[in-house]
């Protein structure tokens, strides 16, 4: 079977934007259906396993239970299922053809790590920060230390042939209203932490926010420290489409995938990961799944049909990135205890983020433009590192408009222009210039 990096290498070299979606059924006949019709989508796709709540948290006794009792899942219980069901589900789908990743979200994962071994997988995704902070309370001590097992146990599999990949999802923390240099800062350093502990082929994660420009030049810096800081490990970058409020008309929804594919293209990242017209609404179904993986697809081949516009302009996020990886990396030779010393000092501090362990003293703003800033650092070593004055602190009614800008936007656009392409600007009206500045 060719290994996930390496058949994402291939497209890219290729020409062709690898698409995937976030899809992740409890029945196994339903699974295997959604893999199949990925894989026939009129598009380069990986597939994906995700996991359902009851799995990513540890609670292996209520997923049997619910498939005891018929009850549906949010995700496809890898750790409950027998091994021969995943096998069954897997059988005659994934080849070399077409990898599968499991998704999962478990700050805890070496129940998930050995059932998708066992089932004959070997690429997933996750980090011991990204994994943790958002989605749980487990200390981040004893998060690193399993990410260490998990990692090992991944890589272990390299002596009989395989090359095992493990995606950081560092880039999408929080979803929004995270400023790039953090998202950044923490993918690149949670690949450090992969590598560190046996992997060779890894991903890394940006999450496409509400500022193209910005998007871009950060898209820019990562792929810039990544080559420095990852010589000798098979690489890529990874798009998440908008991981916040989500457009709730299916024109806008679809205008904000079509420039996540476009951003992906220009930026070249090697993978998207794709929402739905459903995303605000419901989970969406397998045909929507498709619709979203072809749009997506046909939007990156047309622009790669268009010539370059002009870089993204400077405005510090490649220096702050540098700045918050640097001081991690002077804590400690060991990246595990490094970044736990890190977000005891405060060095790295995750905007609106309640776990204990996040010092909680970073706050960030939306500009009028889209634009993420920073209105107050904390102890992070990036102070004047991007811009010289600092937007007010958000009130609770400031976050909402803030939390909501690109549904908003999006909307908007789709409303006032049906028909057009994304690549179209936004009407009169919506103040957004950081988004069509370059479209």
């Amino acid at each position: 079977m060719t290994a996930f990096g390496t058949f994402v290498g291939q497209a890219r070299a290729a020409g062709a934007l690898v698409v995937q979606p976030r899809m992740g059924m409890g029945d196994p006949l339903l699974m295997r259906d959604g893999l199949l019709a990925t894989r026939a989508a009129a598009a380069v796709t990986v597939g994906t396993i995700t996991l359902d709540s009851y799995t990513r948290t540890g609670d292996h006794a209520a997923a049997r239970r619910a498939l005891t009792e018929g009850a549906g899942l949010n995700g496809y219980p890898i750790a409950t299922h027998p091994v021969d069901v995943t096998r069954g589900v897997l059988r005659g789908v994934a080849d070399a053809g077409f990898p599968v990743q499991v998704r999962h979200g478990s700050a805890l994962p070496e129940k998930i790590f050995a059932a998708l071994l066992a089932a004959g997988l070997d690429a997933t995704e996750g980090g011991p920060v990204s994994y943790c902070l958002p989605y749980s309370r487990t200390p981040l001590h004893e998060a690193v230390a399993c990410w260490q097992r998990c990692c090992e146990l991944l890589a272990s599999i390299r002596e009989f042939g395989a090359e095992p990949h493990l995606e950081t999802f560092g880039g999408c923390m929080m979803g929004q209203l995270c400023p790039p240099g953090l998202l950044i800062a923490i993918s690149v350093l949670e690949a450090l932490f992969f590598r560190q502990h046996g992997l060779r082929s890894v991903s890394l994660s940006y999450a496409q926010q509400a500022n193209l420009r910005q998007d871009e030049e950060a898209l820019t810096a990562l792929g810039r420290i990544a080559a420095e800081l990852l010589p000798d490990v098979d690489w890529h970058i990874v798009v998440y489409t908008y991981m916040g409020v989500y457009p709730r008309s299916p024109g806008g929804a679809r205008l904000l995938l079509e420039e996540a594919a476009r951003l992906s293209v220009r930026s070249g990242a090697a993978r998207l990961i794709v929402k739905t017209t459903a995303e605000a609404h419901r989970i969406p179904t397998i045909a929507e799944n498709v619709q979203a993986l072809e749009a997506a697809a046909a939007a990156a081949a047309d622009e790669r049909g268009r010539p370059p516009g002009p870089r993204a302009p400077d405005t510090g996020i490649e220096a702050e990135a540098r700045a918050l990886i640097e001081a991690v990396l002077g804590l400690d030779a060991d990246l595990g205890r490094a970044l736990v010393r890190a977000f005891a000092a405060g060095y790295l501090d995750v905007p609106y983020c309640l776990h204990p362990d996040n010092a909680g003293r970073s706050r960030s703003a939306l500009g009028p433009d889209g634009r993420l800033h920073w209105s107050a650092v904390g102890s992070m070593p990036i102070a004047g590192t991007t811009g010289t004055g600092r937007p007010p602190i958000l009130g609770s009614a400031e976050l909402l408009t803030a939390l909501s800008y690109v549904q908003r936007t999006y909307d908007h656009r789709a409303q006032q222009a049906p028909g057009r392409a994304a690549h179209a600007p936004p009407p009169p009206g919506i103040s957004a210039p950081g988004i069509s500045a370059s479209l």
